[in-house]
């Protein structure tokens, strides 16, 4: 199965279609973090409702809590969390890695794979290759991510090239893995869960190579971009994007983990990837800080193939507790359709944050998601 259908490139990026298992979904798309099995704060409905197809959860997370087992018990993590649409599951090893780096008593990676002690009870756990891509069968997902080592763009050359070598042998065994759990579970080409590979190399363009180069042996339905994609500063790391996506097949669908933000949404398509995932939607909203459009011309600035995509200047954000919105009585977005906008006034979306009625952070983040919604439809050409 070709699971990645590409469209003619528009001059501002490329637009296609992935089948998954659990339906089609058109590229360029958003995915909110499920972390763990839930978007905080809201339901499937108003996720639906948002313009949002797929969701993202997360390995490490799950098998802590409640465990692999009894998702597969309640019949996959689709009707767990009763979500109908394409759900892809992060592997746990950028937590894993973050968990030890902070705290070197908490674990340690091998060869074998990544040692940890459970922040819930202390106890050891191991997270190899094998278990990682065997726990993603369990939670029934339709789209996964292999184990790789990712290392922070400040490590040392030689620190990032062994890493780059460990994450192309554990893909070796993800890939292996993922191969025998397909026979034995009798899955069928149709219904198989589509298998990403990471692009790990941090600041240097010849490791990403060497990395995409060492991947692409094992023909993976799509490949990501590993490690942060802006520097210490904050400075999104512009060339190593662009580099990074021209290494990967044009065939494959390309997924830009963990980068979210709306400028680098739309820097990132014009660069060539296909796939995102964030938290900042939900979290943002439940702080109270919201996302707007400057004004419809922008909108259709992007619609048209002319996004201001190195400038970010296509919207605005706001933060609803600051005092100028006390008599605020007009609708936080006039040109967005979420329940917030269209039922309800700054004024009382204000009031909602200052008496800590949970309500006020489920509508801002309602808003929020429909925000990134309406960005990736204008992005993928559909038109309001």
């Amino acid at each position: 199965m070709n699971a990645f259908l590409r469209e003619d490139s528009s001059v501002c990026g490329r637009r296609g279609l992935l089948r998954t298992a659990a339906g089609s979904i058109p590229t360029p798309f958003f995915m909110p973090d499920a972390t763990r099995a839930a978007v905080r704060g809201t339901t499937v409905a108003e996720i639906r409702d948002a313009g949002i197809g797929a969701l993202v959860v997360n390995t490490y997370h799950l098998m802590l809590q409640p465990g692999e087992e009894l998702i597969r018990k309640a019949g996959g993590v689709h009707r767990f969390m009763d979500w109908g649409g394409p759900i892809l599951s992060d592997s746990g090893g950028y937590q894993v890695y973050s968990l030890i780096h902070r705290d070197a008593k908490m674990g340690k990676i091998t060869e074998e794979g990544a040692e940890f002690k459970s922040v819930l009870d202390g106890s050891k756990r191991m997270l190899t290759p094998e278990r990682a891509i065997a726990i993603q069968f369990d939670l029934g997902v339709d789209m996964m991510v292999v184990l790789d080592d990712p290392r922070p763009n400040d490590a040392s050359e030689s620190e990032i090239s062994d890493a780059v070598e460990r994450t192309i042998r554990w893909a070796k065994r993800c890939r292996e893995e993922y191969d025998r759990q397909i026979v034995d579970r009798g899955i069928s080409e149709d219904r198989r869960p589509l298998l990403f590979g990471v692009v790990q190399g941090g600041m240097y363009p010849e490791l990403r190579t060497r990395c995409a180069e060492g991947l692409r042996e094992f023909d993976f339905d799509g490949y990501g971009f590993g490690g942060r994609h802006v520097d210490s500063d904050g400075v999104f790391l512009q060339e190593i994007v662009r580099h990074t996506a021209s290494v990967i097949p044009e065939e494959s669908v390309r997924f830009a983990l963990g980068i979210g933000t709306p400028e680098d949404i739309v820097r990132c398509h014009a660069l060539g990837w296909d796939m995102f995932d964030c938290v900042i939607p939900t979290r943002e909203g439940r702080h109270g800080r919201l996302f707007l459009w400057k004004s419809q011309s922008q909108v259709e600035m992007i619609e048209t193939g002319h996004a201001p995509s190195l400038r970010g200047d296509f919207y605005e954000t706001i933060n609803i507790n600051n005092e100028r919105f006390v008599e605020d009585f007009t609708p936080v977005d006039p040109a967005c359709d979420c329940p917030l906008c269209t039922n309800h006034t700054r004024a009382y979306l204000r009031h909602l944050f200052r008496v800590e009625d949970p309500l006020g952070s489920r509508l801002a983040s309602m808003h929020n998601l429909r925000f990134y919604g309406k960005l990736m439809e204008t992005l993928h050409g559909k038109r309001s």
